[in-house]
């Protein structure tokens, strides 16, 4: 695998693709650019998180050979430090490029939020204080890959947000905290023994396992609340992908690396989620 690529962590990458197509789905009136330019956004600060995460927690000595994910590139020699702050840097001017089009295009006001997108990007594991570290990036996730990026990507249709799309960014949201905290939950005791303090580190493994369950659960309690407000029973289509949460709450009592499938899982999850709540907005 290209090791770029492979540093991007494309398993990741559908908390990026979920969100815009639920909140393109969402708007009244779609612009085929401006919803190309919402999933450049998107996918660009995704990759920028990991990209930063993968840098700063080599600088930190977090990722050792005891840890039991994916290789991580800098840590594992295959990127350098400085090709790495590079790839960063670029993955944060691609953002920034289709954000300021997007902005010229609507309001101004979304530069705002494509500030506070990059500077969580940083700070999540960067900087003197990284807030992951201080069990706080679940709400980063929650925030930007949820909310935000759900009902940004139908405000740069119709320009302002609708009752739908705020609440349809609640259960993508809630989904992609799932594969963080997925995430988190296989490597607690490496971050644990790096004092990287993550979430699940604070609340150890049993209640982390309880947390995660109520994540993968918890979006199907919306599908019924978005399809009243719609008006239309085609939301419902969004139920379909219980059968593939259910097997999760079982399958999260895992540990270490018995929890990898878990991540995969969590984020086809999210995408056939997103991708059926998207099918029955449309169809509405």
């Amino acid at each position: 695998m290209n090791r770029w690529v492979e540093a991007a962590r494309p398993k990741t990458l559908v908390a990026a693709v979920a969100p815009v197509a639920v909140g393109t789905a969402a708007a009244d009136e779609v612009v085929p650019w401006r919803a190309a330019a919402a999933l450049v956004v998107a996918l660009s600060i995704q990759v920028g998180v990991n990209y930063a995460n993968d840098l700063f927690d080599a600088e930190r000595g977090i990722d050792t050979e005891a840890r039991v994910g994916p290789r991580r590139a800098v840590a594992a020699g295959i990127v350098a430090p400085a090709e790495m702050k590079r790839a960063l840097a670029l993955s944060i001017v691609v953002a920034a490029a289709a954000g300021i089009a997007l902005a010229a295009a609507t309001t101004w006001w979304l530069l705002l939020v494509g500030l506070a997108a990059f500077a969580a990007l940083l700070a999540y594991s960067g900087g003197p204080r990284p807030y992951a570290s201080a069990g706080l990036g679940e709400v980063f996730v929650f925030v930007f890959f949820g909310l935000v990026a759900t009902g940004g990507s139908a405000f740069v249709h119709d320009e302002r947000l609708t009752k739908v799309a705020v609440l349809a960014a609640i259960p993508v949201g809630l989904l992609a905290t799932a594969i963080l905290v997925a995430n988190n939950l296989r490597d607690v005791d490496t971050d644990a023994a790096g004092g990287k303090r993550t979430l699940a580190v604070r609340l150890g493994a049993e209640r982390t396992r309880g947390l995660y369950r109520a994540l993968v659960l918890a979006p199907f309690a919306f599908v019924p609340v978005i399809a009243g407000v719609d008006g239309s029973a085609w939301p419902m289509l969004a139920m379909a992908a219980v059968v593939l949460a259910l097997p999760l709450t079982g399958a999260i009592r895992g540990s270490g690396a018995a929890l990898l499938p878990v991540l995969g899982a969590t984020a086809r999850l999210e995408l056939v989620f997103g991708l059926l709540l998207a099918v029955g907005l449309w169809m509405s």
